[in-house]
C-alpha cells in the first residue's frame, strides 16, 4: 500500500516535486499560499488544504520544502502546526536546506511525539525538481531511511543516507559552498578572458574538455554569458546557505576564507535588491569590483 504523502511548500522547487509524486500514483495532500499554485496543483489531482496541522492529519509521509530555518520551525511547531495534527508511527522529511543545529533539535522534539525526521536537502535546482533528477542528500535513521527510499527514488537520480540527524544538511552547505566558491572561479576566468579579447563560448567548449570541468562552468557558465539571471536557485537563498555554513564553520573552530568571500558578494546583491536573482548572478560583484562588464558581443 502507497504511503499517504503530505507536502508544504509549493514554490521553484516543491511545485514541481510534489506535481512528480501524483504522477507516480501517491495520493498528495498539500498546503501553500499561492492560491494560482494551489489551483495548478489541484487540476493534478492533489487535495488541498487549509493548514500545516489538516495536511499532517491526513499524512504519514509529511514533507516540508521551505526558504529558512525559521519557516520550517513555524510550519512544524507553530500555530495550526504540524505538531497539532501528525500521528505517532509518522515521518517529516524536512528538505529545505537550512541549519543543521536546528534541524537536530527539531528531531529531538518530533521524536516526543512519537515521529521520525529525516533531513533531505537537495541539489539539482529547478531543472532537477521538475524531470525528478534531483540529487538527495539525507540525515536520520536507517531504517525510516529505508522506508522514505521508494519515495525519494521519483524525485531524484542520486540519494545517499549521510548519517544521522543533521549530517543531510552539513552535506548541502559543504555543496553550496562548493557552488558558490567555483562560481566566483568561473566569474574571474570570464573576466580575465573576455578582457583579454578571447570569446567566452570558446574558453567555455576548452575548459570543459578538461581538468577544470564542471556543472558550474557548463551550466552556470552559460547563464552568465547569456546575462540570464532568471531564477532557478534565488541569491537570497544561496546566501542564508552560506550564513548557516559560515555558523557552522564557527561552532567548530574553523576559518572558511573562500566561504567568507562570497558570501560577502552575495549579500552584497542582496543588499543591492538583486536577491531575487539566479545565484549566477554573483559574477555582478566581480564585474563592480573590476569596473568592467562582461561584454555582450562575446556572449553568442
Amino acid at each position: 500500500m502507497l504511503e499517504r504523502i503530505g507536502f508544504i511548500g509549493l514554490g521553484i522547487m516543491g511545485n514541481p516535486m510534489a506535481s512528480n509524486l501524483l504522477r507516480a500514483g501517491y495520493a498528495v495532500t498539500v498546503y501553500g499560499r499561492k492560491p494560482e499554485i494551489l489551483t495548478e496543483i489541484q487540476m493534478k489531482g492533489a487535495e488541498v488544504e487549509s493548514s500545516p496541522a489538516r495536511v499532517a492529519a491526513r499524512s504519514n509521509i509529511l514533507f516540508t520544502m521551505l526558504p529558512d530555518t525559521p519557516d520550517v520551525e513555524n510550519v512544524i511547531f507553530g500555530s495550526n502546526g504540524i505538531h497539532e495534527g501528525i500521528s505517532p508511527g509518522s515521518v517529516v522529511v524536512d528538505m529545505s536546506s537550512i541549519s543543521p543545529v536546528a534541524t537536530r533539535s527539531m528531531a529531538i522534539r518530533l521524536t516526543g511525539l512519537g515521529v521520525d525526521m529525516l533531513d533531505a536537502p537537495v541539489s539539482g535546482g529547478d531543472v532537477g525538481a521538475k524531470t525528478g533528477t534531483l540529487s538527495i542528500m539525507v540525515g536520520g535513521k536507517g531504517h525510516v531511511f529505508e522506508r522514505v527510499l521508494p519515495i525519494f527514488r521519483h524525485l531524484a537520480k542520486n540519494v545517499v543516507h549521510m548519517g544521522d540527524h543533521g549530517a543531510g544538511q552539513v552535506t548541502k552547505l559543504c555543496n553550496n559552498l562548493l557552488v558558490a566558491v567555483t562560481m566566483a572561479g568561473v566569474g574571474e576566468a570570464f573576466i580575465l578572458a573576455d578582457r583579454a579579447g578571447v570569446d567566452l563560448k570558446r574558453v567555455q567548449e576548452a575548459l570543459l574538455g578538461g581538468f577544470a570541468a564542471s556543472r558550474v562552468l557548463e551550466l552556470h557558465g552559460t547563464r552568465i554569458m547569456n546575462k540570464d539571471y532568471e531564477p532557478g536557485f534565488k541569491i537570497t537563498l544561496h546566501a542564508k546557505d552560506m550564513k548557516n555554513a559560515l555558523e557552522a564553520a564557527r561552532e567548530m573552530g574553523l576559518d572558511l576564507p573562500a566561504t567568507s568571500m562570497c558570501s560577502g558578494y552575495l549579500n552584497a546583491i542582496v543588499s543591492q535588491g538583486g536577491g531575487d536573482q539566479d545565484t549566477s548572478a554573483m559574477v555582478r560583484m566581480l564585474e563592480c569590483l573590476n569596473s568592467y562588464s562582461l561584454s555582450e558581443s562575446k556572449k553568442n
